[in-house]
């Protein structure tokens, strides 16, 4: 259930331990998942930034997982203790599914708060959707500002705001500032000291995943980049796009991005099976679901057979040195974790013992806009274009398929020798609209409705 990074790599181990018997009709795998693809999520901010194609980012379920049933649907309900669970299709009425084992895989969600205007102004980037909205978003609040001569609109419209200072905030602020320092220059109307880029942070560092120093060097390199960091500060409010902040500064924004964290999916919440205190599902550090599982031990606690989780909607024991009680919702946990729970499922089908998910921190790379990055690997220290190229290097290794490397080291070659595409499709998201507002007048039914 769920095809985010444990689900996709979980099946798609799986379904090569279990080839022969799938294929002889003993086993069937059935894939779940509201999307047709898995979304490799560390390249959203890339993607974002137009420096990888968004298509490149995706893999396709059935193209990929060619031994499993796929179903395309979110499921809404999870009762356990029949073993049985409920789908909502893309259309038409629900169904249920039986099952002996699932794993439960439906991945996080971004966490809101109750802030005034939120729901309305602010945009999250935990899928490609909002990836390739954002872009569109950006590049087109350079046309608004060149084409207006009302200052006002032209301040808002190149007033950035990212919310959150971790890695997605962090790595998606310095793409699109990389971005918009670029697209600026063929903008003749407009002046670089125009753009302002915020970065609003709760905490008193940023991107604490790699490290004091790697995280304050990180810091200073958007500080020089005219980026204004905030930090103990959280956003108040932004009804309309009027930002507030706690520490009293107020501007208009067109662009505000949250990435202030992330929580389990709420869906966890329509099942029977034991949930934590902050609304995870309880593992062991096998990765089966279980109850009474203490904090940095490998207990195995009261098991719920037939019953698998991993990634950042599970709680799973971290038994290493990293100071904290459960592994982080991360990818480098979710990808580990399901090379783990796929062998478990396996042994336990064939009959074998069981092993605990262990690891050992290896670090954090990331990518600050082209050519510019912070890492911290094995106690190795980089930054800059090496700390870069190790960001890029480390992604493109973990990415699925031979052809989909090949596809995005394409797309980085081409554009280290070629300019930036500014071209923005924000038609997009209009759909049928301009045509539906053509076809209406020479519809006959509707016209005569119009009439009355």
């Amino acid at each position: 259930m769920g095809a985010g990074h444990v689900g996709f790599y979980v099946a798609e181990r799986l379904s090569k331990k279990l080839k022969s018997d799938i294929k002889r009709g003993q086993v069937e795998l059935m894939v779940i998942d509201p999307n047709q693809h898995m979304t490799y999520q560390p390249f959203l901010p890339e993607a974002a930034a137009g420096n990888i194609s968004p298509r490149h980012g995706v893999v396709p379920l059935r193209q990929a997982l060619k031994h499993c049933t796929i179903v395309t649907g979110g499921v809404t309900e999870i009762d356990h203790g029949l073993r049985k669970l409920t789908v909502q299709p893309i259309a038409g009425p629900t169904r249920e599914i039986e099952y002996d084992q699932v794993v439960v895989a439906p991945g996080s969600v971004s966490r809101p708060l109750p802030i005034p205007g939120l729901a309305d102004a602010a945009i999250g980037i935990k899928s490609m959707g909002e990836a390739i909205w954002l872009r569109n978003h950006v590049l087109q609040r350079f046309d608004v500002a060149a084409s207006t001569t009302d200052p006002d609109i032209r301040r808002k419209a190149l007033t950035f705001v990212t919310v959150g200072g971790g890695f997605a905030g962090a790595e998606t602020l310095g793409e699109l500032e990389d971005l918009t320092a670029t697209i600026v220059k063929s903008y003749p109307e407009l002046d670089a000291d125009e753009i302002k880029w915020y970065l609003v942070e709760y905490a008193d560092k940023i991107m604490p995943e790699v490290g004091p120093q790697m995280g304050a060097y990180a810091a200073r390199q958007l500080t020089r980049r005219g980026v204004d960091i905030r930090l103990g500060t959280t956003l108040k409010s932004c009804e309309g796009g009027h930002v507030v902040l706690t520490d009293g500064e107020e501007f208009d924004s067109d662009t505000i991005i949250w990435t202030a964290g992330v929580m389990p999916n709420p869906l966890l919440k329509k099942t029977d099976l034991p949930i934590g205190p902050k609304g995870h599902l309880e593992c062991n550090t096998r990765l089966q679901v279980a109850s009474g599982v203490e904090p940095g031990t490998t207990q195995v606690g009261e098991v719920v057979e037939g019953a698998w989780g991993a990634g950042d909607s599970c709680q799973v024991p971290d038994t290493s040195d990293f100071p904290m009680p459960f592994c982080t919702p991360s990818a480098q946990h979710a990808v580990r974790q399901a090379q783990v729970l796929a062998d478990n499922i396996y042994a336990q089908h064939v009959g074998a013992a069981l092993k605990p998910y262990e690891h050992k921190y290896i670090g954090s790379v990331a990518g600050l806009g082209l050519y510019k990055g912070v890492a911290n690997t094995y106690g190795f220290k980089a930054k800059g274009l090496l700390a870069w190229t190790m960001h890029r290097g480390y992604h493109l290794s973990r990415v699925p398929g031979v052809g989909r490397k090949s596809r995005i080291l394409a797309d980085w070659i081409v554009g280290f020798f070629t300019k930036r595409e500014m071209v923005q499709l924000g038609e997009i998201s209009l759909g049928r609209e301009p045509f539906e507002a053509i076809a209406a007048d020479a519809d006959p039914v509707r016209a005569k409705k119009a009439e009355l």
